[in-house]
């Protein structure tokens, strides 16, 4: 068995080091890479830089704590354990990163007065060297699946600890790392990492398999559900308000984060509704803005009534699609209508999106079969709540449990109680409890110094 062990810690290294390499010859390409990707708008106009280490912002004294996620969904998880660190333990400085610039659009009006907040560097030697230099974390926490190499050993060379958080590994990415080459390198890079905290029993079974150890792998809740447990801000109250006057008094359901495919069931499904309720509204919210512009275009050409939000456009009496194409906006949205069809979850290759947020502002909430590792909450709430969720196979059973939900207000009520109840049942004290993880096997000597500090 050690002889096993050793034999396999040698191939990782030796994997690792054919990676450390080949990130770093191909350095020039990806720098023309991220130059044709700026050009074409895909990259931040002026903090392009951020990605190759170099930082915008000044480092301020003291321990600082480093959080990453690599979109929107995640880095939405990672701000409620931000808020909670920034008030539990004043005297840490905060970095946030995140990957994409969709997300860093809307994370940045987010996060607490004082967090930092940079466009993660790429996971070459040369940008993860830079970027840690500079800032000099005293702890990096990962959400989610974000497991790079150059970025999990370099901290681990200079002993800075790194945490996983609310980790999950899909069945693909299981497959793909579990492969000949692959598994030295994954063996090697979770014996870096000081605490894994899986979403699921499955998912720490799939950390376990590819050698991680079971002594840093603790189950703390999914902190998911606490991004739907926010304070709406004033702007967003005005915002409810305008919409819900334009709504008044008319029909309305919504089928949230939609991805290209899924747009024709919902269309569809909306067909077949106002053919009983010839005033109803549907607000579709596309995951991605440019599949929401094609949309509104393709729709309005067929001379059907569509409104665009982020042309502002109002709706009228004769709307029957409200397309949002914006970022950000998910949560308040579902503030003005009591159904919510969750997305991602109508095609075979998707994996679901979270429910949370819209049983957390009381919508009575559906979902297709399809919900991948979200499957674990979808199982948490309907244990709390067994009408919390409804789960349909197909557009058929779509159709119905929506008819019955627009005809039957009595049942329409029940559903949403049953949301909103098994959010707070499934929530409650998530945030406490990973920052008690955090704490255990990550913080314990860097909060000891602050706190003498």
């Amino acid at each position: 068995m050690a002889a096993a062990h050793t034999a396999m810690a040698a191939r990782g290294k030796m994997v690792y080091e054919l990676y450390r390499l080949t990130t770093h010859v191909a350095g020039p390409i990806i720098f023309a890479h991220i130059q044709w990707r700026r050009l074409r708008g895909l990259e931040h106009p002026t903090r392009w830089p951020e990605r190759f280490g170099r930082p915008s912002s000044h480092r301020p004294p003291g321990p600082l704590l480093w959080f990453h996620a690599v979109s929107l969904g995640e880095g939405l998880a990672a701000i409620p354990m931000i808020k909670h660190c920034v008030r539990v333990q004043p005297n840490f400085v905060v970095l946030m990163t995140s990957t994409t610039t969709s997300a860093f659009e809307v994370i940045k009006d987010q996060l607490p007065d004082g967090v930092i907040y940079q466009l993660a560097p790429l996971d070459s030697p040369t940008a993860m060297g830079k970027f840690l230099g500079y800032w000099d974390p005293v702890a990096v926490f990962l959400m989610e699946s974000e497991l790079w190499p150059n970025l999990i050993i370099s901290a681990a060379e200079k002993g800075i600890p790194v945490a996983l958080l609310n980790a999950r590994m899909s069945c693909k990415s299981f497959k793909r790392w579990s492969r000949t080459l692959a598994l030295p390198l994954i063996s090697l890079i979770l014996s870096k990492i000081s605490l894994i905290a899986p979403l699921s029993t499955l998912q720490a079974v799939h950390f376990q398999l590819l050698h991680a150890s079971p002594h840093i792998i603790h189950f703390a809740g999914d902190l998911k559900y606490a991004v739907g447990d926010f304070n709406v801000l004033e702007e967003d109250i005005r915002k409810i308000k305008d919409l819900q006057l334009q709504l008044a008094n008319r029909p309305v359901w919504m089928a949230a984060s939609i991805h290209k495919g899924e747009e024709e069931v919902m269309l569809w499904v909306h067909k077949e509704l106002i053919k009983m309720h010839t005033d109803l509204v549907m607000i579709l919210v596309t995951r991605h803005p440019r599949h929401g512009q094609q949309l509104a275009l393709a729709l309005k050409k067929q001379r059907m009534n569509v409104s665009l939000r982020s042309r502002s456009e109002t709706i009228s009496c004769n709307t029957s699609i409200y397309v949002v194409d914006t970022l950000g906006e998910l949560r308040t949205l579902y503030r003005v209508t009591p159904i919510a069809v969750i997305g991602g979850s109508f095609l075979p290759c998707l994996a679901g999106h979270n429910v949370a947020e819209a049983a957390a502002a009381g919508c009575a909430v559906l979902t297709g079969p399809y919900v991948g590792h979200f499957s674990h909450m979808l199982a948490g709430m309907l244990q709390a709540a067994s009408s919390s969720v409804l789960q349909v196979a197909d557009k058929a059973e779509l159709l119905e449990a929506l008819k019955k939900l627009l005809t039957d207000k009595k049942s329409l009520e029940a559903h949403c109680r049953a949301a909103k109840y098994a959010f707070s049942t499934v929530s409650k004290g998530v945030v406490e409890s990973v920052w008690k993880l955090v704490c255990t096997f990550v913080l314990k000597q860097s909060i000891g110094k602050s706190d003498e500090g």
